[in-house]
């Protein structure tokens, strides 16, 4: 017999050492492998969650509500969690609407961020052109599910191209808030508040005087947004760019031109106190009586009303806008809620049912008492509790029936373009520039529009690429 070869041996000791690492797991065998398919992402990277299909399907969802909206948002999914068993919604805050998108951004392609996130509504145009979402209208496609029970107008705001790419979650628009003991003893009807720029300017002279303001509006883009809107006009090119592109700003417009001249006239009159951007020192200033008018959020109603308290009686109107214009209205600010197509259908489809349960009646009456916010289901205004809501803070109506007024167009559906939280600091620098004499509103408007427009192309150029 001919003795073994090395090489033989050598071979039977290899063999030998692998059989043996596979049966104490050391080698994944072929079966481990395949049983890992069920918690691969769509992009085919594994996923961050532990999703098997012996739980519920986890799905993160990434948001930017503090304090008290925060808790508000723990309760709503707190109940959902609880109403059954297959969906499990964690919600994790992610501070303010500009560091939670710069977070998302940083996730995208990695396959660690969420199954669902807020981004506030200037955000859209990059949510869309990012193409990291499954749009809300295929989930509504596929079930069939009713849109006719959300308000149009806030729906309106999220749809491009009739396609609903998300669902609108917390929604705002601003009114005139206004001290109604200030214009009795002004000798003007509290019932009555202004409606046109040329009566705010009336009746905030009337209210001037022994070192109190008729009015005092921040220096806030979105107010200049809503301004345009209520006056029908577009704040960018090809239909607000929402028929194409945008690729030029309209800032410098009639519009915009007319809103800067009335509100640098009040400054110049005495009339309006500037207190610079912060919304917050003007509604400091309203609730101590030193200004007699200010603009704000509908969401900020509830706590405006409690700042007051007992020192005056606080009115509502419409936003103002030019005597003699027409089918204009306001847009709806906020934010609303995306679903993330690099996560597993079983995530997407997870992040669905929360959201339909978001938008259900009851919950809507839950957000909108606890937030301000609208309810965007209209079936939400027969809740019992937001009857009495209403009756406690009828100053909220106004709020409504300002929304259901606005003419829907490309103007009151608002502008999309992609590099809107720049354009806003680019507006107001161009308003703070006309409130301190630094240039005429025409100069100012401009060089801003100018600013704008430079920024838009180059955001398109980088999405064609």
């Amino acid at each position: 017999m001919k003795p073994v070869s090395k090489k033989i041996m050598l071979l039977m000791a290899i063999i030998t050492i692998l059989l043996t690492s596979v049966a104490c797991g050391i080698i994944p065998n072929t079966k481990s492998a395949s049983q890992n398919e069920n918690v691969q992402g769509s992009s085919g990277s594994q996923s961050s969650n532990d999703n098997t299909s012996n739980g519920p399907v986890k799905v993160v969802w990434w948001h930017s509500m503090g304090g008290e909206l925060g808790k508000a948002v723990d309760q709503l999914v707190a109940n959902f969690n609880s109403s059954q068993n297959q969906v499990k919604v964690e919600a994790i805050f992610q501070g303010s609407y500009d560091e939670s998108l710069n977070k998302l951004k940083a996730s995208l392609g990695s396959n660690s961020g969420p199954a669902m996130v807020q981004v506030y509504e200037i955000g859209s145009r990059f949510m869309i052109d990012s193409k990291a979402i499954t749009p809300i209208q295929k989930f509504i496609d596929e079930e069939h599910y009713d849109v006719s029970q959300l308000e149009n107008n806030i729906i309106n705001y999220y749809t491009i191209n009739n396609q609903l790419y998300s669902m609108p979650f917390n929604t705002s628009n601003p009114i005139l808030y206004y001290n109604k003991d200030m214009f009795r003893a002004a000798g003007l009807d509290p019932e009555k508040p202004p409606v046109t720029y040329e009566e705010v300017e009336q009746v905030a002279k009337k209210l001037s005087g022994n070192g109190k303001y008729g009015a005092s509006f921040a220096i806030y883009a979105w107010f200049i947004e809503q301004f345009f809107a209520n006056q029908g006009s577009e704040l960018v090119n090809n239909g607000n760019g929402r028929d194409a592109l945008a690729t030029e700003s309209l800032l410098n417009s009639e519009a915009g031109v007319k809103t800067l001249t009335w509100w640098k006239g009040m400054i110049d009159s005495g009339a309006m106190l500037n207190l610079g951007r912060s919304t917050a020192d003007t509604k400091k200033a309203f609730a101590a009586g030193q200004v007699a008018m200010i603009l704000d959020s509908t969401a900020a109603l509830r706590g405006i009303i409690d700042s007051v308290g007992n020192r005056f009686e606080v009115g509502t109107g419409f936003l103002p806008k030019p005597q003699g214009t027409e089918d204009g209205g306001v847009i709806v600010g906020g934010a609303s809620l995306y679903v993330l197509n690099n996560r597993p259908e079983a995530e997407q489809k997870g992040a669905w049912e929360f959201i339909k349960y978001l938008v259900s009646a009851k919950q809507q009456a839950y957000w909108h008492i606890n937030t301000g916010y609208f309810p965007i289901t209209k079936e939400a205004y027969n809740e019992p509790s937001v009857i009495e809501n209403m009756k406690k803070f009828p100053q909220f109506k106004t709020a409504v029936e300002q929304l259901h007024a606005t003419v829907a167009n490309r103007a009151t559906q608002g502008a999309l373009m992609g590099v809107f939280p720049e354009a806003r600091q680019i507006v107001e620098k161009a308003m703070e520039e006309v409130a301190n004499g630094q240039k005429s509103p025409q100069e100012a408007l401009d060089t801003a529009a100018n600013e704008i427009t430079k920024k838009i192309q180059q955001y398109n150029r980088t999405i064609k690429q």
